[in-house]
């Protein structure tokens, strides 16, 4: 039985993809500071549950060495751009520093087999059309700039060990257990409790939303038939939707009408009019194709409570 190690597996993402691996055969062991996550998302046995943080590499070098793991998936890291821009040292030290931390623990181990580091799309420059795995790299901010980094550590790790590498640029995921107030939960949080004129900041910009039961199986497909070098996929839908379509997908299930009022305050003052990813590479490596559109995604979340932090 193979052994899958994921880092910050008890967040949003990593909570779908342990419900889609669960499905097979992996004993799968989680090691999350609970900062973000939420120990209730999964249910990985106590045994399997190590409480602690990627900046601690001691710890995560015991943890990894007691566990032994085939492969190990890195999802930990701060990754809400305004918390990231109002934190820069703390997003750093997290995103590279852990990364570092982590990287550095897999190669004092024989086990490990394979390596996935999640990336993101904020590691492309402002683009109007599509952009595939080969474009130019140029982060607007502190949070790409830290996955830009993980991914030349990633790079450097891959010629070091030989150890396949995959790493995947998440465009913008939606699903339940988000733990960060994104454009999806926020909506979300508002409709659910019974408001119908909400406060948004930007309206116009367009996003390539992908759900999180869409992605995991994405994951668990590459992680499958991916066994040599490394590589870079991105992981979107390839649709992308305004702000305002977002909104209508809500009144569509709500049958009522949503009226949105500017929130200054939430106002980005540096933004991209559009992000798309061209998904053909991972859907001809993989044969994956997204099967969840937005408005069944969001049909789901209507009613369901969301844990967004703070």
């Amino acid at each position: 039985m193979k052994k899958i190690f994921i880092t910050g597996g008890a967040g949003f993402i990593g909570s779908a993809l342990i419900q889609q691996l669960e499905k097979k055969a992996y004993e799968i062991f989680v090691m999350d500071n609970l900062s973000f996550g939420n120990r209730s998302f999964i249910n990985v046995p106590e045994a399997r549950f190590f409480k602690a943080d990627i900046r601690e590499p001691n710890v995560i070098t015991g943890i990894l060495k007691s566990v032994q793991p085939d492969t190990v998936i890195h999802l930990a890291a701060i990754h809400f751009i305004p918390y990231c821009n109002q934190h820069p040292f703390e997003a750093s030290d997290i995103n590279i520093r852990g990364t570092m931390n982590i990287l550095d623990a897999v190669k004092k181990i024989d086990s490990v087999k394979k390596l996935f580091f999640a990336s993101t799309a904020a590691v492309y420059p402002i683009a109007d059309t599509a952009v595939r795995e080969t474009h130019e790299l140029l982060p607007l901010d502190i949070y790409g700039l830290s996955k830009h980094t993980g991914e030349r550590l990633c790079n450097e790790f891959h010629k070091e060990t030989g150890i396949p590498t995959i790493i995947c640029r998440f465009f913008n995921a939606f699903g339940p257990n988000e733990t960060n107030p994104h454009l999806i939960p926020e909506i979300q949080a508002q409709i659910n409790n019974g408001i119908r004129k909400i406060r948004l900041g930007n309206l116009t910009p367009k996003r390539d939303f992908i759900h999180t039961y869409d992605m995991a199986l994405a994951i668990e497909m590459l992680l499958e038939k991916f066994e040599h070098g490394i590589d870079v996929f991105n992981l979107g839908r390839g649709i992308e939707y305004a702000v305002t379509e977002v909104v209508e997908a809500f009144e569509k299930h709500l049958e009522e009408k949503v009226e949105i009022e500017i929130d200054p305050q939430k106002v980005r003052k540096v933004e991209r009019m559009h992000l798309l990813a061209d998904i053909t590479k991972i859907k001809d490596f993989t044969g994956w194709v997204p099967r969840i559109t937005l408005e069944e995604g969001i049909k789901t979340l209507i009613s369901q409570k969301p844990t967004i932090n703070g």
